[in-house]
């Protein structure tokens, strides 16, 4: 049950902070000393690549996220519940982003951070990253036998 409510309040998390960005970073951003806030429609993938192939996101992110789920499904059970957590952040950002595209045709971006270049992204790549990240910490220190 925990594990649905962090995908649905990923989900609810990712649509709000975006539709607030829609609605007042579009025309002018807010600047801060760590984080600024700048409106970015991002048509490519993680760092802006493979610019404009919605389709190719679209099959990739139903395939990735459709496998994730049933893994997730059949061994939740057996899985750590780093690992199970890692697996329902993940699920919840791909399918925040997966949104963006299917009914937008880019993404959203709007996070900025203030004192190092690097690309702008959302709160759904916070969840695949940070998702991503507690399936290392699991994989390194998962003991023997366990996931």
């Amino acid at each position: 049950m925990i594990y649905l409510i962090i995908i649905i309040g990923g989900l609810i998390l990712d649509r709000l902070t975006k539709t607030y960005a829609v609605n007042n970073l579009m025309d002018k951003g807010i600047e801060g000393s760590i984080i600024n806030l700048t409106y970015l429609e991002n048509r490519g993938a993680a760092f802006g690549i493979l610019q404009n192939q919605r389709t190719l996101f679209i099959i990739l992110t139903l395939a990735i996220v459709g496998f994730l789920i049933y893994y997730f499904i059949k061994n939740y059970k057996s899985n750590s519940k780093i690992l199970n957590t890692a697996y329902a952040m993940i699920i919840s950002g791909a399918l925040g982003n997966f949104y963006d595209r299917a009914f937008n045709g880019y993404v959203v971006d709007f996070l900025d951070l203030a004192f190092v270049d690097f690309p702008i992204f959302n709160v759904a790549d916070i969840l695949v990253t940070g998702g991503c990240l507690l399936m290392i910490i699991s994989i390194i220190f998962a003991k023997e036998g366990e996931n």
